[in-house]
């Protein structure tokens, strides 16, 4: 491994760095992601029953807005409850692109390292293809060992590159599509809810 990092030359160094921040933004994201975490099974019917029960007080909107994303967007249309039905929906909405921003949190990043690194994989083919000219004006084509260096060092960033470019897309593209469910699904518990509270809704389901 260490000898096909040197045999790729310096632009291996930020290729490297990139594939080590998207591995890490992966796991990061596949951990902070799970749905169990965003969207808690059994949280609309806790709602539900405080709401019936008249046990909604402040301690437990606070807890609310503390469990979870979905708690969070709960609270906020708990919260202005008092203001109608339009409030309750604007709260939940602007709740809900606040969630949007935080479970979406590293995706840029992981995007912009799925642009980059093949571009830095071809500015390693461009070093290598100079490095294999430079050597034919200087000492002819006798030198078939430097050249052979220059060619592999061009080979080795452009594979390197996109090994790394492909996966990171993949995941990037994933990872969009999942937060767009969750904050689908967020919104679409929270609307019920609204629902049931100004009398549109007969029950409210988990």
């Amino acid at each position: 491994m260490i000898s096909l990092l040197k045999a790729g030359g310096w632009i291996m160094l930020p290729i490297v760095l990139c594939s080590l921040a998207a591995f890490v933004i992966c796991i990061e994201r596949s951990w902070s992601l799970r749905r169990t975490r965003i969207t808690p099974k059994h949280l609309v019917a806790q709602v539900w029953s405080w709401i019936k029960n008249n046990q909604l007080d402040k301690a437990r909107l606070k807890k609310l807005k503390d469990s979870s994303p979905l708690g969070e967007i709960l609270a906020a249309g708990l919260v202005n409850h008092s203001h109608g039905r339009e409030t309750m929906k604007e709260s939940i909405q602007e709740a809900g692109r606040l969630a949007v921003v935080k479970l979406e949190r590293f995706l840029n990043t992981l995007g912009t390292i799925a642009q980059i690194t093949p571009l830095l994989g071809l500015l390693g083919t461009v070093i290598g293809m100079i490095r294999v000219f430079t050597v034919i004006t200087v000492q002819g084509t006798g030198d078939a060992g430097a050249l052979a260096h220059g060619i592999s060092e061009a080979l080795i960033t452009t594979a390197t590159g996109l090994i790394i470019a492909i996966p990171a897309l993949i995941f990037h593209r994933h990872f969009e599509r999942k937060v767009d469910e969750l904050v689908a699904e967020m919104e679409q518990e929270a609307l019920k809810m609204v629902e049931v509270l100004h009398g549109e809704r007969e029950t409210l389901r988990s």
